[in-house]
């Protein structure tokens, strides 16, 4: 099962036995936080079925969604490393599977088969050059431009049409691109009327992979 998470890849079996032994199964429910912002934690989770979103908010309940997550994903990958309080919240968009490592297991896991560290320092090197990326849209795109970007980011192709992977609400993208659900709704129009996108049931279809970056 190992074998078909991206993170996992460049082991060798014997390595992928080891964390498969050290490697503990969670099942956690849709809608459940998994772990907040600013709590202690020292685990590292790879999902194996279900979906969640990882998502910083404030007092009033307001939260910009960083990223949502599928099977093969990984999150909480810092807390092994560092012991520091989490940057961010976690939690289920749909019921989920889990293989859970904790910072100890990581550290018998980095005894026995060195090779891993690697494979972690690869994956960090990932998370923060997307996390360049997403600041430089946020600070150097409108809205119109944000939402574009980020219908492109997610767009996967499906039976010969690129759609967006996931079925996001429109207080999911507002969320995502930090706007207003009114302001991604006028955009989500315009670019539908002016035949870039068409939006059935949550699933938004990509007839031009160059959307405008403004009205």
């Amino acid at each position: 099962m190992l074998r078909t998470i991206p993170f996992f890849q460049g082991l060798s079996d014997d390595d992928l036995v080891l964390i498969e032994g050290l490697a503990m199964e969670k099942h956690v429910p849709k809608g459940q936080v998994i772990f907040s912002e600013g709590e202690e934690g020292d685990t590292m989770f790879t999902i194996v079925a279900g979906r969640v979103k990882v998502f910083i908010g404030d007092e009033d309940g307001r939260e910009i969604i960083l990223k949502i997550l599928g099977p093969g994903d990984f999150f909480g990958e810092m807390a092994l490393i560092d012991r520091q309080p989490r940057s961010a919240s976690v939690a289920t968009l749909e019921n989920s599977v889990f293989r859970v490592l904790s910072n100890k297991e990581f550290e018998i896991c980095l005894e026995r088969a060195p090779r891993i560290a690697t494979v972690v320092m690869q994956a960090l090197a990932k998370r923060l050059r997307d996390a360049d990326r997403k600041i430089s849209t946020l600070a150097l795109m409108d809205v119109y431009g944000r939402v574009a970007s980020t219908l492109l980011e997610l767009a996967i192709n499906s039976n010969g049409k690129l759609v967006v992977g996931e079925k996001l609400s429109q207080q999911d993208i507002a969320n995502m691109v930090g706007a207003s659900r009114e302001m991604v709704n006028r955009i989500l129009k315009d670019l539908s009327d002016r035949g870039y996108i068409s939006v059935e049931s949550k699933t938004i279809t990509i007839h031009d992979n160059k959307l405008p970056p403004s009205f």
